[in-house]
C-alpha cells in the first residue's frame, strides 16, 4: 500500500489532508482485490452524463428524538412533553424546538417532515442512505446506496473526483460510520473514504508524490513494452485507467477540496467545529468540519457525500444531549444552507438530515428516550424543492403519524428526482441481469416537486 506524507491541517478525526488515500484491497461480497484502477475500469460501464446535481446526506446516528426537535408536544403531559419549548420560525404557523434558532430563522429554505414511517428498526445508516431494509436482496449483495447508484448511472464528473465520498469518522459501533453500501453493484461503486484507520479503501502508504510519479512512469514504460506486443489494443485501454487512477491520487483538485484551511476564517467560524465532543461514547463526534467539507466536495464535483453527525442514542440524559448536539447541528446545517444559497448551489444540492428511527414518547427513569421505529422525522433543504413547509403530523403524544405519513422510501425517491433520476422508470440490472427499480415507493413527494 502507498501513503503520501506531508504536514497539513487535520480534520476532527485526526486525518491529515495529505494522508487521505490508500491504494489497496477493496472487497465487498465475492468481489475482492480491486485497485483504484479496477474501480475506474468498472465505472467505465456507467452512463457518464454530466450533471451538477448532488446530495449531502447527514445521518444522525442512533435515532434523533422527533418530539424534542421538529415536533414539540406542548399539550402532552410532562412525562412525555420533556424540557423544550417551541419557537416561531420565518414561516408563520411553523414552530420547531428551541435548540434550533438559526434553522428557525431560515425555515423558508427548509422542509421538516414530522411523520416519517417505514423505519426497519436497524441501528445503522442503511435505510437513510439507500431507502431499503438491509435484508432486501441480501442474497445477491443487497441494495445499493444513493451514492453508489449515482456512481453507476452518472459516473464521476471529473477523472480526479470520485462520484461518492463518505466523511464518516470511525465509530466503535461500526454501523454508525458506514459510508453507504454499494450492494449488488459491487466494490467498484463504493464510497471513497478519505479517513484512515479501520477504513481500508484508500490511503497512500509510505511514498512521496515524486516517488509515486516515478512509479507511474515505470508502469507506463512497462505497459508500453506489453502494448507493442498487443495486437488487440487492450493495453491502450488499461493505460487509460491507470492514468485515471494516478490522476485521482496526484491531482490537487481533490486534496484542495479536502483542505478546509483554504476557507476564509469567517466561513469556518460560521460552521463552527462542533467541539468539545460530548456524549460521543461509541458513536460519531459532532464534527461540524465535516459539513463544511461536504460543501467543498460537492462544489468540486462529488455527486454524493455521506456523513455521520453525533450519537443520538439517548437512553439517558436525552435533554442534555439534545442541547449539545442540537445546538451544534443548528449552527452547521444553517451555515451549510446559507453557504449553498450564497454560492448559487442550493437548487442543485439536496440536503437530508435524519436518523434511523425516532424515540419513545415516554421519558424513562434515566431522563432518556428509548427506540421508537413507529415514527421519526427529517429535515430537508435545497434540490429545487418547494421549501418553507412542515409536512405531516403525529398524535398528541408523538406516538404515531396521524396525517400524511411519509415513508422513508418517498424521501429517497424525492432525492433521486432532485438528482435528475426518474424513480418511476429508472432501473439497474442486478448480477442476474434482472432490472431493479431504485426504490419500491417510486413517486416523489408531491408537496415538494
Amino acid at each position: 500500500m502507498l501513503n503520501i506524507y506531508g504536514k497539513a491541517a487535520k480534520y476532527c478525526d485526526g486525518v491529515s489532508r495529505r494522508n487521505f488515500m490508500k491504494i489497496g484491497g477493496l472487497s465487498t461480497g465475492a468481489i475482492g482485490g480491486l485497485s483504484l484502477a479496477d474501480m475506474l475500469r468498472a465505472e467505465d460501464g456507467s452512463t457518464r452524463k454530466n450533471s451538477e446535481k448532488s446530495i449531502i446526506n447527514i445521518f444522525l446516528a442512533g435515532g434523533p428524538p422527533h418530539q424534542d426537535m421538529w415536533d414539540i408536544k406542548t399539550e402532552a403531559p410532562s412525562e412525555i412533553r420533556g424540557e423544550f419549548g417551541p419557537i416561531d420560525t420565518a414561516v408563520p404557523g411553523i414552530q420547531i424546538g428551541e435548540c434550533f434558532p438559526k434553522l428557525a430563522a431560515m425555515m423558508d429554505k427548509l422542509v421538516v417532515v414530522r411523520s416519517v414511517v417505514g423505519c426497519s428498526g436497524g441501528h445503522d445508516a442503511f435505510q437513510c442512505f439507500s431507502g431499503w431494509d438491509r435484508r432486501n436482496l441480501n442474497s445477491i449483495g443487497g441494495r445499493p446506496s444513493i451514492g453508489s447508484v449515482l456512481s453507476k448511472l452518472r459516473g464521476p464528473t471529473s477523472p480526479s473526483i470520485p462520484s461518492t465520498v463518505a466523511l464518516c469518522a470511525k465509530t466503535r459501533h461500526v454501523p454508525w460510520s458506514e459510508p453507504g453500501d454499494p450492494g449488488f453493484l459491487g466494490a467498484a461503486h463504493q464510497a471513497f473514504r478519505p479517513n484512515g484507520e479501520g477504513m481500508d479503501n484508500l490511503t497512500l502508504n509510505g511514498i512521496t508524490l515524486d516517488r509515486l510519479q516515478n512509479r507511474g512512469q515505470l508502469l507506463t514504460s512497462l505497459d508500453g513494452m506489453k502494448r507493442s506486443a498487443d495486437a488487440s489494443g487492450m493495453m491502450d485501454g488499461m493505460d487509460a485507467f491507470s492514468q485515471a487512477a494516478f490522476g485521482v491520487l496526484t491531482s490537487s483538485q481533490l486534496a484542495d477540496a479536502l483542505d478546509i484551511s483554504k476557507e476564509p476564517a469567517e466561513v469556518r467560524e460560521r460552521y463552527g467545529d462542533g467541539k468539545p465532543y460530548q456524549y460521543q461514547y461509541d458513536g460519531a463526534p459532532t464534527c461540524n468540519d465535516h459539513i463544511l467539507l461536504a460543501r467543498r466536495l460537492v462544489e468540486a464535483g462529488v455527486r454524493s457525500v455521506t456523513l455521520s453527525f453525533g450519537r443520538w442514542d439517548s437512553h439517558g440524559k436525552n435533554f442534555d444531549l439534545v442541547r449539545d448536539h442540537g445546538t451544534k447541528l443548528d449552527q452547521a446545517v444553517s451555515a451549510l444552507v446559507q453557504d449553498l444559497d450564497e454560492r448559487g448551489m442550493l437548487d442543485n444540492v439536496t440536503v437530508l438530515v435524519w436518523g434511523e428511527f425516532g424515540r419513545t414518547p415516554r421519558i424513562n427513569a434515566n431522563a432518556g428516550r428509548d427506540h421508537w421505529p413507529q415514527v421519526s422525522c427529517a429535515l430537508m433543504a435545497g434540490g429545487g424543492m418547494r421549501t418553507g413547509q412542515a409536512i405531516g403530523s403525529t398524535n398528541r403524544l408523538g406516538e404515531r403519524a396521524v396525517s400524511r405519513p411519509v415513508d422513508m422510501q418517498e424521501i429517497v425517491a424525492t432525492a433521486y428526482h432532485n438528482l435528475g433520476l426518474d424513480p418511476m422508470n429508472t432501473t439497474i440490472a442486478d448480477p442476474s441481469g434482472r432490472p431493479q427499480f431504485l426504490v419500491d415507493i417510486r413517486e416523489p413527494m408531491a408537496e415538494l416537486v
